[in-house]
């Protein structure tokens, strides 16, 4: 017997062992250990598979609603106050209160105020620009800025004095945007109030300083060139026509023709004179 087997009958009490004299033993081959038994990991249980995630745009978070805001019923402008037939009875004040109070044409959404004319309401002497400027709607009066500072210098040549039978006003009461030309609907609608302003002053001459003024005062188309030189008539009173002091300070070399026009007109207002 083997030595393993000798152990074994040994566990189960079965010993002494006999053994034949002569023959060899065997080595004895130990028994390897018993292989121990390995746990098998617990098994887990299984995951719940999810579903795949589709590719989709970038989410954005929601921004907070904004209240919007009320609609507000549309509100109709002010009608315009238009210059109308019962300016024939205006003194002057009623008249200078419905000049500054006008809404007749669009000059008067981007005025400051608007600028009925200025000096001796009893002058023999009419001078009629085209409109004011921006000084004239800051200060409410024709003829402030450096044109008027020339056009004081022009009465001075002929011994003229502003305010001193000396009256100055303008074909349209309110001042053009940017300064540009008065147009013809403007001309007229302001008209009705120049013609009241020259039946309070009968004067005995009218001087128009530029293009704009004489034809509203003539109702006609006119050159300054073609015209100068020559009496026109508004009514029963004389027009001379000259050139407007801004375009003066723009043409320096035309002064000389200006110069000659106002001793044109002084030499018309002696006749004049002279006539009564």
């Amino acid at each position: 017997m083997t030595r393993r087997r000798d152990a074994i009958l040994r566990e189960m009490g079965l010993a002494p062992l006999w053994r034949l004299r002569g023959v060899a033993e065997e080595p004895a081959v130990e028994a390897p250990p018993p292989a121990l038994p390995i746990e098998a990991p617990p098994a887990r249980p299984p995951e719940a598979v999810r579903p795949p995630v589709a590719a989709s745009a970038p989410v954005r978070r929601a921004l907070p609603a904004v209240a919007e805001a009320p609609v507000l019923p549309a509100v109709a402008p002010p009608p315009r106050v238009a210059p109308a037939a019962d300016l024939a009875n205006l003194g002057w004040d009623a008249l200078e209160a419905r000049i500054l109070g006008c809404e007749g044409c669009v000059l008067c959404q981007r005025r400051k105020q608007a600028v009925p004319g200025v000096g001796d309401r009893q002058a023999d002497w009419l001078f009629v620009g085209e409109g004011p400027g921006a000084e004239e709607d800051e200060r409410g009066e024709p003829f402030v800025g450096q044109a008027g500072r020339l056009l004081d210098a022009m009465l001075a040549a002929i011994g003229l004095q502003r305010g001193h039978d000396v009256y100055i006003a303008n074909a349209v009461k309110c001042r053009p945007p940017n300064n540009r030309t008065p147009e013809a609907d403007e001309l007229a609608a302001c008209f009705p109030y120049l013609r009241r302003q020259i039946e309070l002053i009968q004067p005995r001459l009218i001087v128009a300083l530029g293009r704009p003024a004489a034809q509203a005062l003539l109702n006609q188309e006119v050159k300054i060139s073609a015209a100068r030189g020559k009496t026109f008539r508004y009514g029963d009173i004389p027009v001379v026509v000259t050139y407007h002091p801004a375009y003066l300070l723009r043409n320096q070399p035309d002064k000389a023709k200006a110069w000659e026009d106002l001793c044109f007109a002084r030499k018309t207002m002696r006749a004049l004179r002279d006539e009564a």
